[in-house]
């Protein structure tokens, strides 16, 4: 594992089949601490190698070492009890229908932190609510009676309710109107700026987004990594790929 890196995969190829190889020995390194978008056309593997990083898929072969630990070695429970180190951020907030916008971000703290009282998990979830901006008069309302903005920003808090040293979100802003991606993508750099030494990985088509907020860009294709680097990285890119990305996904930004 490279030193200061948060996530290192290491020629990992994936099959489900034992044909069809969706990953097909990538390698790539996802700095401690830096804002990393990974891009690509769809169909390219981000989500697989999203679901990779999670402990949620084994690699056929390769390895993934995630904060200095190999998910390989670890047995289920280690597994679950390691992915308390992620807040995930889904593409819908994924909330529970039936419980409050408090009752959602209290959640995970109630799973995973058994010792903590009630009064301490309810001050946590009001305190990460109130951080990403969501105001008091909505702590009690259900998902079906707050906006899909106010909805994002709850599944946010739920996210960080266990102070993850990882974010991941998952295409944060597919399907939304502009000025809500716009509200989601300063979130994202807000709450990545406002804690020191998180490491946040995001999933995206939005390539404008990608280049305006991440330090750190991977750039996907048939299972491999095809570039890594800044945005001025993929600008001056002489690779027929990126650029033919980069200009389609500028326009239609």
């Amino acid at each position: 594992m490279v030193v200061g890196s948060a996530v290192s995969i290491q020629n990992v190829k994936k099959t489900f089949d034992g044909k069809d190889f969706v990953l097909k020995g990538m390698s790539l390194e996802i700095p401690r601490g830096s804002l990393t978008a990974i891009i690509g056309f769809s169909g390219t593997g981000k989500s697989v190698v999203l679901k990779h990083i999670l402990g949620l898929y084994q690699p056929t072969s390769g390895t993934i070492e995630v904060l200095g630990q190999d998910l390989g070695k670890m047995s289920p429970n280690e597994l679950t009890k390691f992915r308390q180190k992620f807040g995930v951020l889904f593409q819908s907030a994924a909330l529970f229908d039936d419980m409050t916008v408090l009752e959602n971000v209290c959640f995970p703290l109630f799973e995973h932190r058994r010792e903590i009282r009630t009064s301490q998990v309810l001050n946590i979830a009001e305190e990460k609510l109130t951080q990403v901006g969501l105001d008091k008069k909505h702590f009690g309302k259900l998902p079906s009676q707050i906006s899909g903005g106010m909805q994002k920003r709850t599944g946010l808090a739920r996210a960080l309710a266990l102070d993850p040293e990882i974010m991941i979100y998952d295409e944060p802003t597919t399907g939304l109107d502009p000025i809500l991606t716009e509200m989601v993508d300063n979130l994202i750099l807000e709450t990545h700026k406002s804690r020191e030494g998180l490491t946040s990985i995001m999933v995206s088509h939005d390539l404008s987004a990608a280049f305006r907020i991440a330090d750190h860009i991977a750039m996907l294709d048939a299972g491999k990594v095809l570039l890594t680097g800044t945005a001025e990285d993929f600008f001056k890119s002489d690779i027929e790929l990126v650029k033919r990305f980069v200009s389609k996904g500028m326009k239609h930004s």
